[in-house]
Parts: C-alpha cells; sequence; structure tokens
C-alpha cells in the first residue's frame, strides 16, 4: 500500500508537469488557427489552387536564396562581434545558426541561442557562456536596428490608413524597442566588471541561482564577462552594423520575390511596412505563447495594404515553406553532420556548466 501511494505522489507531478508543458502551446495553437481561418474566411479556394499552378518557380527560387543570404549576413555580424574573443569563419557561425533554429523546431522551448552557443564553443575551443553573450549582443543590436526601420517607415508616412493612429502605434512601439535594446546593450557594458566580482549582491544571488543548474557561479560569470565585446578595429565596428542594417533589408525582399512569384507588386515602403508589422507581431504572439506570429501578422498587413487574399496566402505560403526548407532543413542537417543528437543538444544546452 505505501508503494503504490508513493508511485502516485511520484506520478502526479509528472502528470502537473507533462499539463503544464504541453497545455499552453496546444492552446496558443488553436489561437492561431482560428485567427488564420477568420483572416481568410472569404478565401476563393478556387483561384488560390489556380494562382498556385500558375506561380513562377524563378521567383520562389530567388525568395529561397535570399532566405539563405540573411542567415549568411547574421552569421557575418556575428562573425565581427566574435573576432576578438577568435575568428570563427563566417560559414560555421552561419551553420551554427541555422543549427539552433533546427533545434528549436525540434524542442520548442527557445534554446536557439544556447544550442548555437554549444556547438561554437564546442567546435572552437571557446566557453559557452562567452561564446553565449555574443549571441545576445548580437540579438540586442538586431532590435535596435529593427526598432531604427520601425521609425523610418512610420516617419516616411507610408503606412495604411485605418481606424486609429497606426503611425503613432509604430513610433511608440519603434522608441520602446529602442531605448529598451540601447539600455540592456549600455547595462552590459557598464557592469561588466561588477558581474565578474564576487561581493556585489547580484553576484551571489546569480551563483545562487546557478546551484539550481549545477553549474559554479564565479566560473560562468567570468565566461560571460570575457563574452561581453566591442570590436576594437574600426571595420569590424562598422561591419557590425552593416551587417544588421544589410541583413533586415534582404528580410524585407522577401515578400518582393514572394510576389513576383504570383504577379503583386508594391511600393518598396510597402515591404519594409511588412517586415516592421509582422516583426512587432511576432513579438507580441511570443508573450502570449501563440504561435505563428509572423504568420499572423503578415495576413494582417496584407489586408492593410489591400492586397487579395489568394496571393496574400500564396506569398506568406512561399515565405513560410522556402524559410522551412533552407533554415529549419539546413539547421538538421548541420546538427546530423556534427553528430549531435537532439535529446543530447537538450541536456548540454541547458546544463550551463559545460565548458565554463
Amino acid at each position: 500500500m505505501a508503494r503504490r501511494l508513493a508511485l502516485m505522489n511520484t506520478a502526479q507531478p509528472r502528470r502537473g508537469g507533462f499539463i503544464q508543458r504541453w497545455l499552453p502551446p496546444l492552446l496558443g495553437g488553436g489561437v492561431a488557427l482560428a485567427l488564420i481561418f477568420w483572416l481568410y474566411r472569404d478565401l476563393d479556394f478556387g483561384r488560390f489552387v489556380e494562382g498556385l499552378g500558375e506561380a513562377h518557380i524563378g521567383w520562389v527560387t530567388i525568395l529561397a536564396l535570399t532566405i539563405l543570404l540573411e542567415q549568411v549576413l547574421n552569421g557575418w555580424k556575428w562573425r565581427q562581434i566574435l573576432h576578438d574573443v577568435k575568428p570563427v569563419r563566417t560559414m560555421r557561425l552561419t551553420g551554427a545558426l541555422l543549427a539552433g533554429y533546427g533545434a528549436n523546431v525540434l524542442v520548442p522551448l527557445g534554446i536557439s541561442p544556447l544550442v548555437r552557443s554549444w556547438l561554437i564553443a564546442r567546435m572552437e575551443g571557446l566557453k559557452m557562456g562567452t561564446v553565449l553573450t555574443t549571441t545576445i549582443i548580437a540579438r540586442f543590436i538586431d532590435g535596435v536596428v529593427f526598432a531604427l526601420f520601425a521609425g523610418l517607415v512610420a516617419m516616411a508616412g507610408q503606412v495604411p490608413q485605418i481606424d486609429g493612429n497606426l503611425e503613432l502605434g509604430l513610433v511608440v512601439a519603434g522608441a520602446l524597442n529602442f531605448a529598451l535594446f540601447g539600455v540592456l546593450l549600455w547595462a552590459m557594458f557598464r557592469f561588466r566588471t561588477l558581474l565578474a566580482e564576487d561581493g556585489p549582491l547580484v553576484c551571489r544571488l546569480f551563483d545562487w541561482m546557478a546551484k539550481w543548474f549545477r553549474a559554479n557561479g564565479a566560473q560562468l560569470r567570468g565566461s560571460l564577462c570575457d563574452g561581453v565585446v566591442w570590436p576594437r578595429a574600426r571595420q569590424h565596428r562598422l561591419n557590425v552594423l552593416i551587417g544588421a542594417f544589410a541583413a533586415k533589408l534582404v528580410s524585407a525582399t522577401h515578400y518582393l520575390w514572394a510576389g513576383l512569384a504570383v504577379g503583386v507588386v508594391l511600393t518598396p515602403f510597402d515591404y519594409l511596412f511588412l517586415m516592421v508589422f509582422a516583426g512587432f507581431s511576432l513579438v507580441l504572439t511570443r508573450f502570449v505563447r501563440v504561435p505563428g506570429g509572423f504568420v499572423i501578422g503578415s495576413a494582417l498587413a496584407f489586408n492593410l495594404l489591400g492586397v487579395p487574399e489568394e496571393q496574400a496566402l500564396l506569398m506568406i505560403l512561399f515565405n513560410w515553406m522556402m524559410s522551412i526548407i533552407i533554415v529549419v532543413g539546413g539547421g538538421l542537417i548541420v546538427l546530423w553532420q556534427s553528430g549531435l543528437d537532439i535529446r543530447r543538444a537538450r541536456l548540454e544546452a541547458e546544463v550551463t556548466d559545460v565548458r565554463v
């Protein structure tokens, strides 16, 4: 009897953990599907299939190449940040970026930065915490650059007119985005030396939390601080900004090529508006655990721009399919070639005392 009660007590947390882990994503997925069906409730399926059959494969191929180019530019930008720690080839960093996306699809727990950092640390003989910090710096820079694009779209006045002030909304969202990531970047460099010390309260709290993950807090703080770097060479510093802006511009052209495949041509600022609006939608839906934020945001933006539903859905479909094939598929190939199975990737990524 006692043994049965013990088994029941141990099974209860597992059941509760299963519900806690999978219920929010399932509910979020249901909300996402409902939104998509509502947005395309008047879709003419016959015209959609006809447009799919008449799509120009050449433009779809260019779309696939630009999706890959965006990741190469992100890898090149990461190389500039990491250069003073250790020069690493752009294609190796690009492969690690893809591997992170691939792992995140199989284990949707936001482990992408951890997996890519673990891979580069293992291949280059670096500390994982050091590499992880450089990925965080790259992400913050992307946030600042994205905010600048949002401000450009809003101030240029090329925003669809709807009930409410969409331009003001973009300005406010862009300003908040710029302030948030700008302050985070400043704080990283301003308090880098403070985090490396043992005395401050925040460091003691960090060490206490690190024990929960079986990590050495002092060593982990040291490796993280080693990654708070900014290139000493002016050309590398400039390249970081060039890479961030170039990647966003290439991202904005994705719907250009997808549109040309189905006969839709918009203004240059319309493509920037699509990128900004869909990007903000992605961020907002992540907070409420609703997947498909980029697809939902794109559908809303196309509706605001007056693009017919059938062609808009085809453009979204081409973009989504090519992203899955190029980014996620390429990432899974990189994971396979590295000899890293996904279960081990998750364990190694979550235990942050690996090579710190």
